[in-house]
């Protein structure tokens, strides 16, 4: 029998890996992960969900979300993508990663499974947090999407409520060149009579999503009508720095302190309060405590790490997994509130995120510390220096993301800002 590490090696080594190399692991149909779960017992079919996509933004609001769940008292699944250092962080319940054991008895008991079928990467660790959840009989499961929605694998289920989150420029060698395109990818989770809750709208994208909602007769909300910031701040919670707003709906005042700290993470507690105000009049035990709590437990609850985090003071050094044209404009406003005397960027990216768009999003005033993750989708380091140096970004490359880092650290004085980021396997090293 083969050990965990060895276990995972088997699964990034055998099956196509978009975290590895990138477009040529994604599969644009349902046909395998349906193939799978049927062999499996169809695990996905006895359970509740909240199905969430978007290109930005579904990550914390899943977290959030099935923190308010876990405080309500409802044995919650939670499954995400991609993971930040152990496989297992992709499958969660109660905010507990399921076992190694439970990870290698999937492996053992099914490689005929694979070799026969040949699903991806992610289509088999979907197919394994169906049987986790199914298994642990979890009472609701979080579940977010990979890419897009309509052809995603998570997409055979049929859930309690949907969320769509932002939609912007990403993925678009798959998922289309366009905000219409990418959010007539993303509207596919909408399923024939559920409630589905928008983050963000706009006139790219609105129209897609109404028309997508009709044709199922699915009523449609949008939370950044219908949910109000009231006002907000920083402040200190325990010992940790948070935002606390005052937030409104059309039925509940809220008092919310989030150690999300981003300020780009008010938009998506609109879209989590709205999401649980109408699970609770589909007679879901959400209490506006429940609210409260779940939100302000976040990290306890669910390990959730990389955004907007803290991970170094004097200087202080913030990191966050923002990797997309729209994640990075909201970087740069976070960076931007802050006061420092000099800026200092460990940046990488992979191959596959347009650098050319995302380094012009760059601030020149700043030194650079040009890095690439341990993974074949990485753009090498001297590959990202030069192309920054034509917009006038000066900085060195370094072997590593830790090299990069450490650096920074040796050149900042304390009064400065390190920030580290521009890929989400960049955070993953460091954090």
């Amino acid at each position: 029998m083969s050990n965990y590490s060895q276990t995972v090696e088997y699964l990034f080594s055998m099956l196509p890996a978009f975290t590895r190399i990138g477009p040529a692991a994604y599969k644009a149909d349902l046909t395998n992960i349906t193939r799978l779960c049927e062999a499996l017992g169809n695990p996905q079919s006895n359970l509740k969900y909240v199905h969430v996509a978007g290109t930005n933004g579904k990550g914390s609001c899943s977290h959030m979300i099935a923190s308010i769940l876990q405080e309500a008292g409802y044995k919650t699944g939670l499954f995400t993508s991609p993971h930040l250092k152990d496989f297992r962080e992709r499958i969660k319940i109660n905010g507990k990663e399921i076992t190694e054991h439970e990870v290698i008895d999937f492996v053992e008991n099914n490689k005929e499974l694979f070799e026969t079928i040949k699903p991806s990467f992610f289509e088999m660790t979907v197919a394994l947090a169906f049987l986790s959840f199914n298994k642990h009989e979890c009472e609701v499961v979080v579940l977010e999407t990979g890419l897009g929605g309509r052809l995603d694998s998570t997409n055979i289920i049929h859930p309690e409520i949907s969320l769509i989150t932002n939609i912007s420029l990403d993925h678009t060698d798959l998922l289309g060149s366009d905000i219409a395109s990418i959010a007539y990818e993303k509207a596919g989770i909408i399923k024939s009579g559920i409630p589905v809750i928008l983050s963000e709208t706009d006139s790219e994208s609105i129209d897609v999503f109404l028309k997508k909602a009709a044709q199922e007769g699915s009523v449609i909300y949008q939370s950044d009508k219908d949910i109000f910031i009231e006002s907000w701040n920083y402040s200190k919670f325990n010992g940790r720095r948070v935002i606390e707003a005052q937030i409104r709906s059309h039925t509940q005042n809220y008092t919310i302190i989030s150690p999300l700290s981003g300020g780009y993470q008010l938009k998506n507690l609109k879209a989590v309060i709205k999401t649980c105000e109408i699970l609770k009049e589909l007679n879901w035990n959400l209490s506006a405590e429940f609210i409260e709590i779940g939100i302000r437990n976040v990290i306890t609850n669910t390990n959730l790490r990389g955004r907007w985090e803290q991970i170094g003071e004097s200087p202080d050094v913030f990191c966050d997994t923002g990797h997309n044209k729209a994640g990075i404009e909201e970087v740069m406003k976070q960076i931007n509130m802050q006061k420092y005397r000099k800026l200092h960027m460990v940046f990488g990216m992979m191959k596959d995120k347009s650098p050319e768009i995302i380094l012009q999003l760059l601030p020149q005033n700043a030194s650079y510390y040009f890095c690439a993750p341990d993974l074949m989708r990485a753009l090498p380091a001297p590959d990202l220096q030069q192309q920054a140096a034509l917009l006038g970004l000066q900085g060195t490359h370094y072997a590593s993301v830790s090299e990069a880092l450490q650096a920074a650290r040796e050149t900042a004085q304390p009064e400065d800002l390190i920030f580290v980021g521009g890929s989400t396997f960049v955070v993953a090293e460091v954090v």
